[in-house]
């Protein structure tokens, strides 16, 4: 079956420019200023951009044993709302993905049931205990693009070294959450003027930067190659900065929240507001902008992370960490950034879909000919207002529900085949 995009704004090459799409099946068959050829469906998008088909390395689907959040179906059919393709699923799961078998539970109901592409990310330690090396070889073999104990850190240095030695031997990225515990203790919000005026207890940046630091130096003695999720402080940017600046395979990460949200945001016991590691400070805000423009910051990714109405909505000390992010996160970077002055359309696209996608060496992000048929359509003019009811997660913790946003994914081509249409 053929399908012609017609008369809109395509992400070509690093820049937009007007061209015709002709896919063939999953795959795009020609890209020119003017294709005649007939096709089974025509899509007329006129005053729309066309974008690569989001690629998220970070995410959380919850799928399985904690469905209750959210599952393969909703996580995908959200994440399809949002203009992503293609989204990694993180191990922190119910069993958890440390073994063949849940890799491949995970790849064959996704492969069966989704509405995007979902890459597996390993356990790096058995149980994300910290405590043993996971069964990295059988899951590279069955396909892991990377492994994390993401949502737990490694606290053990020795254990650490050894993981990264063994993850380098299967050219395996590492990717850390960066959490020293008994420097974050039981802290709640950002070390900062904020959590004073609250009464909460804190998670001083240094819980964040003292693990960076460790990592890198075992990056560099391991030779593994390295990446920072969901980076937060302007001192971590400097350290990350000081190893790329001496050639170490160092790579970072930085969600939608911390962009475009500090501490402020807290400031209502807002739950919803409520992640690891948390919003910090306007300085590092700003800092983390400025990383991701000069290119220090390698992609964008989500840290999609939903939970359940019931405990989110409890005492800001007692509700979990995390932000629901699929659906508000195209909307939410081109409002607060891009409309605003502060950072290109091709950046943001470019963090989005290249960038990701080259980092862990997945065949998506980009429009060429023979590509994967995976694009995203967006009307920049168009308003977003996610509600309770208009969310497809199952989950809506996002501190965006109920506002108003502007650049609205109009539909999401996954493999030749619409997933989401508005």
């Amino acid at each position: 079956m053929k399908k012609l995009i017609k008369n809109g704004l395509v992400y070509y090459k690093g820049a937009f420019v007007k061209k015709d799409i002709l896919i063939n099946k999953d795959k795009i068959a020609e890209i020119k200023d003017k294709i005649t050829e007939k096709a089974d469906e025509t899509i007329d998008a006129k005053g729309k951009y066309i974008f690569p088909g989001f690629v998220d390395i970070h995410s959380h689907l919850r799928d399985p044993g904690q469905t209750y959040k959210e599952d393969i179906v909703t996580g995908t059919r959200a994440a399809a709302k949002g203009g992503f393709t293609t989204v990694c699923a993180m191990p922190n799961t119910d069993p958890v993905v440390d073994n063949i078998a849940t890799v491949e539970f995970i790849q064959r109901r996704a492969r069966d049931l989704g509405f995007c592409k979902v890459k597996v990310i390993g356990a790096i330690t058995k149980q994300i205990e910290g405590k043993e090396i996971s069964e990295m070889a059988s899951m590279q073999e069955g396909g892991i693009v990377a492994v994390s104990d993401d949502g737990h850190c490694v606290q053990n240095g020795k254990l650490m070294m050894n993981c990264m030695k063994y993850a380098a031997n299967f050219k395996i990225p590492v990717i850390i959450h960066a959490e020293d515990y008994n420097l974050a203790g039981k802290g709640q919000i950002h070390g900062g003027k904020i959590a004073t005026q609250l009464g909460l207890s804190s998670i001083p940046a240094i819980a964040e930067e003292i693990i960076i630091a460790r990592d890198i130096m075992l990056a560099e003695s391991t030779k593994a190659a390295l990446h920072v999720a969901h980076v937060s402080s302007a001192k971590a940017l400097e350290l990350i900065k000081q190893a790329k600046d001496r050639g170490l395979p160092v790579t970072c990460e930085v969600t939608p929240h911390h962009l475009t949200l500090n501490e402020e945001a807290c400031v209502h016991f807002d739950t919803n507001t409520k992640c690891k590691p948390p919003l910090r400070s306007e300085k590092d805000r700003l800092t983390l902008l400025e990383a991701l423009k000069s290119g220090l910051i390698d992609c964008i990714a989500t840290d999609h992370a939903p939970h359940a109405d019931y405990e989110k909505e409890l005492e800001f000390d007692k509700a979990p960490f995390g932000i629901n992010g699929f659906e508000a996160a195209f909307a939410s970077l081109y409002t607060h950034l891009v409309a605003k002055g502060h950072l290109s359309l091709e950046r943001l696209v470019e963090a989005m879909t290249s960038a990701p996608a080259k980092l862990l060496g997945i065949k998506a992000g980009v429009i060429e000919k023979g590509a994967p048929a995976d694009l995203c359509i967006a009307d920049l003019k168009g308003k977003v207002r996610l509600t309770a009811e208009n969310m497809l997660s199952k989950a809506k913790n996002t501190p965006w529900i109920n506002k108003p946003l502007q650049g609205k994914i109009t539909a999401t081509i996954c493999d030749g085949r619409v997933t989401w249409q508005a």
